[in-house]
């Protein structure tokens, strides 16, 4: 059986930040941003990266309060993602995204790479990344 990568999303107003994991899913990476444009195009855009490269399982990030309650953003993302999983047959689940764009600005900096647009791919990096280390233990 042939081994499948996840994909990690960060879903946001103007950006998308997309991740992706090595193919036994220990590690994830950034992969790419997708600026925001409408509905259509944006799932096109992650359905394309899913058919190129094997993806087998989509994780996304749930912006819940400190509460652990769902507010406005957290139903958009609910609603493109309901969108996405309209047009694909890979299981899409989602993990709490708090603070994980605060985490990404600070590895940022750490690494004095850092451009504000690399945010949102090393965001989705680290929701995967918590995904991934859930699934091994």
């Amino acid at each position: 059986m042939a081994e499948t990568r996840s994909l990690g999303l960060d879903i946001g107003d103007r950006w998308i930040g997309v991740a992706m994991s090595d193919p036994q899913g220990i590690l994830a990476s950034p992969l790419t941003i997708i600026r925001r444009t409408d509905e259509p195009s944006d799932v096109n855009a992650i359905l394309a990266i899913i058919d190129q490269n094997q993806v087998g399982m989509v994780v996304a990030g749930l912006p819940l309060s400190m509460k652990g309650s769902i507010g406005s953003q957290a139903e958009k993302v609910q609603g493109f993602v309901q969108e996405l999983s309209a047009h694909t047959k890979i299981p899409i689940e989602y993990r709490d995204e708090s603070l994980t764009t605060v985490e990404a600005q600070r590895l940022m900096k750490m690494t004095r790479k850092g451009r504000k647009d690399r945010d949102d791919a090393v965001a989705a990096a680290l929701i995967l990344q918590g995904y991934l280390e859930e699934r091994i233990t």
